[in-house]
């Protein structure tokens, strides 16, 4: 009986320091990072689009599990998703400044939590006045953006853009004058469009693809060498980092 004792409190002794059943044992650490760390030049009522993603730092029960996200941002509304995030997934901070922040730098804040473990990173954006004419850029960012979706349509079928997509479209760099840019978002995928304001042959436009929920950095990107002489897209290889 006594021997009997020994095993049992022997096997439970050995059970709680291994974690028996999943549910023992410290969590595993995490990092986060934003992206960007900064935004120069944003204006009032834009989608200021920060990324986020989260990596895991050593062994523990938490390994590989979801990260709870969430931001702050004074003066701005500020919208999270998806809010909880897997090493390998991007999460979107969207800050929309308001007229009161013009002029200011505003700073944001960004916390994950995994059980217990918490991170917290910082960054900022600086709000400028609004640019002449916003209704007419977006317009024509947006011709600029349909030149291109009827050819990935037709050339690469497996991204899954096609004329019935969806985009909710934004400014960004809105004071730069001799390079436009603009945002779109669909479901799936973050297009980044800009365009060379200036005569053929040198009226270039160009736009990146980024996977929303899987990519801080575009994996594809496509050129039309003249808009006015009507030229097909063609692949160029994509820049390092997201337009912001």
């Amino acid at each position: 009986m006594k021997r009997f004792f020994v095993l049992v409190m022997t096997s439970i002794l050995a059970c709680l320091i291994a974690g028996c059943g999943g549910g023992g044992g410290e969590p595993a650490p995490f990092s986060m990072q934003v992206i960007p760390e900064h935004m120069e030049d944003t204006i009032p009522g834009q989608s200021c689009v920060f990324l986020v993603a989260v990596a895991d730092e050593g062994e523990g029960s938490s390994k590989g599990k979801v990260v709870n996200i969430s931001a702050t941002a004074s003066g701005s509304a500020v919208a999270v998703g998806p809010q909880a995030i897997a090493p390998g997934q991007v999460a979107e901070v969207t800050v929309m400044p308001d007229e009161a922040s013009i002029g200011e730098t505003l700073t944001v804040t960004v916390h994950g939590e995994r059980e217990g473990l918490k991170q917290t990173k910082t960054a900022s954006l600086r709000v400028g006045e609004q640019v002449l004419d916003p209704a007419g850029l977006a317009s024509y960012a947006t011709e600029i953006h349909d030149r291109f979706i009827p050819w990935l349509a037709a050339n690469h079928p497996e991204l899954g853009i096609t004329s019935q997509t969806e985009w909710i479209p934004t400014i960004v760099r809105p004071h730069i004058v001799v390079v436009m840019y603009y945002l779109f978002f669909s479901e799936d995928w973050e297009m980044g469009v800009r365009w060379h304001v200036t005569i053929p042959p040198h009226d270039w436009a160009e736009v990146y693809l980024r996977r929303r929920t899987t990519e801080v950095s575009p994996s594809y990107a496509f050129k039309i060498s003249s808009l006015q002489a009507q030229e097909e897209p063609h692949p160029v290889d994509p820049e390092e980092s997201v337009w912001r």
